[in-house]
């Protein structure tokens, strides 16, 4: 990741091969960045990009009738600048996976009363 010529961090791709207490094969990729760790910021952008709260045009990224900006890495500083905005696409992505949480939980179940 880069700032004009000035390298601030890396995109990392973390693969879970064998785990115990989860499923293995997972991959999550996310920002290091030198100066405050794991971005969050850009976690979010990521996230929200998935869940399509934030439309991706080309290079552009917006939120509603806000243009974030062309880039990956300027909507993310744009994110960091705007805190309330961060946090709002932040609550939305949670109260998504949380939903999303509900209804696989509540599909586990109706599957699993059966004693065929």
């Amino acid at each position: 990741l880069k700032d004009g010529e000035e390298t601030i961090g890396i995109r990392m791709r973390g693969k879970v091969v064998k785990n115990k207490v989860a499923p293995p094969f997972r991959v999550a990729e996310f920002d290091m960045l030198g100066r405050c760790g794991i971005s969050m910021s850009g976690d979010v952008l990521d996230l929200a990009t998935t869940a399509k709260f934030v439309q991706k045009s080309g290079a552009w990224f917006n939120y509603g009738d806000v243009r974030l900006g062309q880039g990956r890495e300027k909507a993310r500083a744009f994110l960091e600048e705007n805190p309330e905005m961060l946090e709002e696409l932040k609550q939305k992505v949670l109260d998504a996976r949380m939903e999303l949480d509900s209804v696989l939980k509540s599909d586990d179940k109706e599957g699993g009363d059966s004693d065929d």
